[in-house]
This record gives structure tokens, sequence and C-alpha cells, in this order.
């Protein structure tokens, strides 16, 4: 979905905030189950600074994005600068993290051309810059994890929004037109693609 318009900065009052701060209380549950589910799955490893990060930034990302189809910039800007630094840390102190590393800020570029190449081609509305920019920082942390994770990753997001358009389709609730909010399928598919293909 669209990216949040230039300028707007990080704060509780801003209107793509709205919809976290109109029920505090399912956000911060369901903050705590991934944060939980993560930690679960990576355990006491140096990359798992790096996936909360994520995760956080992710299930904020990914509510707003399926309330009002916007995924903000201060949220996911940041996270790249996160990401690259967390990781790069943990590299020190994980084994062939040099090469991790490296499969990060490959697996980064890879996803962003790739849905960046969708963006420029297909017609106007199907993805948003916002998903491109969204689409790079979740590559660089299943490129951590690996080839197959990452391959991975991009299925179960794309199984997961046919599902859904096929759901929308039949039950007559949505057609060919109408807008999926792609960005939470993408953190989605991430999140299945980590919890099963994890370290």
């Amino acid at each position: 979905m669209p990216a949040e318009p230039p300028g707007e900065s990080w704060s509780v009052h801003a209107a793509w905030a709205v919809p976290l701060r109109r029920h505090p209380v399912p956000v911060a549950l369901l903050c705590a189950a991934v944060l939980a589910a993560l930690a679960w799955r990576i355990g006491p490893r140096p990359e798992l600074p790096a996936f909360l990060w994520l995760g956080l930034a992710g299930t904020l990302l990914g509510i707003v994005d399926a309330t009002l189809k916007r995924l903000p910039e201060p949220l996911t800007l940041p996270s790249y600068a996160a990401g690259v630094l967390l990781l790069g840390a943990a590299a020190s102190f994980t084994a062939d993290g040099g090469g991790r590393f490296g499969h990060a800020l490959y697996g980064m570029a890879g996803l962003g051309a790739f849905f960046g190449v969708q963006w420029l081609l297909l017609p106007e509305g199907a993805y948003g810059f916002g998903d491109v920019t969204l689409a790079g920082l979740l590559g660089m942390h299943l490129g951590w994890l690996g080839w197959n994770a990452w391959i991975l990753g991009v299925a179960a997001t794309c199984v997961l929004t046919l599902a859904v358009a096929l759901g929308l389709l039949v039950t007559r609730r949505g057609g060919r037109k109408t807008q999926i909010p792609y960005g939470s399928f993408l953190l989605a598919g991430t999140l299945v693609a980590v919890l099963l293909h994890g370290p």
C-alpha cells in the first residue's frame, strides 16, 4: 500500500497512528504474541534483537495497513537502520556471520527489486511504493535465514494473498479491482517463513 506522505514524522498523534490509539489493548496483546513466537522460534541467538524489532514494527505496520491501507515511513525507514545495525552486530557472534549478513543484503536488494519491478509494470493501484519499501526490509531478514526461508516467505505471501482474494470473490465481498492491503500479507508471509524456517 502507499507509503506515508513525505514529511510526516513519528508521533502518536499522526493520522496513521489512529488505529493503534483506538484499540491499545488488542494491539499490545498482538504485539506480545508475535514477539513471544519469535523469541520461542529463534531462541537466545545474536540475531534475536533484530527479529524482535522487526516483529514489533511489523505488527504495527500490519495493523495500520489493514486498517488504512498505508505503510508509514516513520515505521519502515528506521527499521532498515535497525536491521542493518542489529544483524551486522549479530554477524560478529554468529558462525558464518559474514556470509549471513551478505545474504541479508542480497535478500533486501532482491525482494525490493522484485516488487519494485512489479510496481513499475503493473497497473496503478496493484502495489503501492510502501509495499516496495517494506519488501526490502523483510527480504533483509529472510535473507539472513537463508534462501530457502526467502523463497518460503515469498511463496507464503502469494498463497495467503490468493486465498483471501479468492475468498472475497467467492463471497462477493470484493471484485477484481478491490484494493488489498498487500503489506499485511507480506508481513504474514514473512512471519510464516521465520516460524517454519528459523535459524
